[in-house]
């Protein structure tokens, strides 16, 4: 035999004496690979694409984490339960004048400070600083005019009133809550 015929230069399909036939691109795994990974490759693209649009479209709908609704109406039945309190009543009546030139009014208070349910050492800090609060309400409500006294700003008043005691006044006991007992300004004439 020829040299020619064991390597098979033409092409043909000449079988090896002894061997079966070879299947030349028949199909198979080789065909359907490439196949199976270009839809492979489009599902995953896709679901990247649809999280992607999701979560951005969320954030949108959502504006960045903030809530959107603001339940203000004590009457709802989706208020949450309100946290209790302890509070601190033993401030007792204080009587002041305001700052109004000329002519000052009176103004009459007792305050109780709400603080953390069974919070014994804010209790007892506001049981020690006790003549240190009755100075306190009595030099803020001093400073103040009688317009900045009027019932519609009682919420601000006790905002205010709350910061200064947690910033200002108070070492380790947090004010959660100020209620007025009783606030009366008697304008003179």
């Amino acid at each position: 035999m020829a040299d020619s015929d064991d390597l098979d230069l033409d092409g043909g399909d000449v079988p090896e004496s002894g061997s079966s036939p070879k299947k030349r691109g028949g199909g198979g795994l080789g065909n359907l690979l490439p196949t199976i990974l270009k839809f492979a490759a489009i599902g995953i693209g896709a679901l990247i694409f649809i999280v992607t649009v999701s979560v951005i479209t969320y954030n949108i709908m959502n504006r960045g984490g903030k809530s959107q609704t603001v339940i203000t109406d004590p009457s709802s039945p989706y208020i949450g339960k309100r946290p209790e309190y302890s509070y601190y009543d033993m401030i007792g009546s204080i009587t002041t004048r305001t700052r109004d030139y000329p002519v000052s009014s009176s103004v009459t208070v007792e305050m109780i400070i709400g603080y953390d349910l069974n919070d014994a050492i804010a209790s007892s800090e506001l049981i020690s600083r006790r003549y240190e609060l009755r100075d306190f309400v009595r030099r803020y409500f001093t400073g103040k005019t009688t317009a900045e006294l009027a019932p519609e700003r009682e919420e601000e008043l006790k905002k205010e009133i709350r910061e200064m005691l947690n910033t200002r006044f108070l070492d380790t006991a947090r004010a959660r809550l100020i209620l007025f007992n009783r606030l009366d300004v008697t304008e003179a004439y």
